[in-house]
């Protein structure tokens, strides 16, 4: 079993920012991924960002330029830093892992609010 735990999510006004978290516990071996998703209330959950296990990152593009994702192999540890925030990137924020063999892993969400 995996476990994910995010934090960090808040309210912040248009264009601050905010670092999310997410620990990993359990087995991870064979991480093909770890990544963050989102969901606004209606629409469909949405890939952010992702990061993959060499290390290459992968962004939506709505996103590109203003989030990074980085992960702490030692920590077992990712996090996704978001500047320049907008509303529309209000949502809530999930942690996921995809391992082979075995499939995804999610997180219980952390909320982040881009208002003024």
């Amino acid at each position: 079993q995996v476990q994910l735990v995010e934090s960090g999510g808040g309210l912040v006004q248009p264009g601050g920012s905010l670092r999310l978290s997410c620990a990993a516990s359990g087995s991870i071996s064979r991480l093909n991924y770890m990544g963050w998703y989102r969901q606004a209330p209606g629409k469909e959950r949405e890939l952010v960002a992702r990061i993959f296990a060499g290390g290459k990152p992968d962004y939506a593009d709505s996103v590109k330029g203003r989030f990074t994702i980085s992960r702490d192999n030692a920590k077992s540890a990712l996090f996704l830093q978001m500047n320049s925030l907008k509303p529309e990137d209000t949502a809530v924020y999930y942690c996921k892992a995809y391992i082979a063999y075995r499939g995804d892993y999610w997180g219980q969400g952390t909320q982040v609010t881009v208002s003024s």
